[in-house]
């Protein structure tokens, strides 16, 4: 019975193993392994000067996974969150375990949303996104991009009927809905 004193032993012990296996826990005796005879060596500088290392200023309240207490000591800082998709991400973090596909779902949600935004203030830029040489339709003619498939074999390449609807799907869509709001706003004026 699981849980009590009553269990069966349900996995080889390491002697059984070590007896059924030629070479099985080679490495259990930490003296046995390459680096265990370079570990904990007195006069070895390993560079360390602490014991816990000094901590990054935090210079927003970074997301946090709910099963740590604290952040690590250096975190990456140059995607801070912000807009919809920053809220989506620390609503993630702050509410739902990283074993929870509520997380990651949010977290994906929450990508496709920063896409979304990233473009709409790249039209409000100088330099907007041009679809047509960001995503690489231009290198299928000047690089024989049907040619690097045809004949290969490539598994990659039983996508590629979607690949033009994925990348070029949303474009459409925000084309056709931009179209209709501004005929809608045209009309009431």
């Amino acid at each position: 019975m699981t849980y009590t004193a009553e269990k069966p032993q349900t996995a080889a012990s390491a002697d059984e193993l070590r007896a059924r296996i030629p070479g099985w826990g080679a490495d259990l005796d930490p003296a046995d392994r390459p680096s265990g005879g370079r570990r904990e060596v007195p006069g070895i500088e390993t560079g360390a000067h602490w014991h816990f290392p000094d901590r990054q200023p935090e210079a927003w309240p970074r997301e946090r996974s709910v099963e740590h207490l604290m952040l690590p000591p250096v975190f990456g800082t140059s995607c801070p969150p912000r807009g919809l998709s920053g809220a989506m991400r620390k609503l993630a973090y702050r509410r739902w375990s990283e074993g929870r596909a509520a997380h990651w779902l949010l977290l994906l949600a929450a990508d496709r949303v920063d896409a979304v935004e990233s473009h709409l203030r790249s039209f409000a830029s100088a330099r907007p996104d041009n679809p047509v040489t960001q995503t690489g339709v231009r290198a299928e003619f000047t690089h024989d991009g049907l040619g690097s498939r045809r004949g290969r074999g490539r598994p990659d390449v039983n996508h590629h009927w979607m690949d033009p609807l994925v990348v070029a799907g949303p474009w459409i869509l925000a084309a056709v809905a931009g179209r209709r709001a501004v005929r809608k706003i045209a009309g009431r004026s």
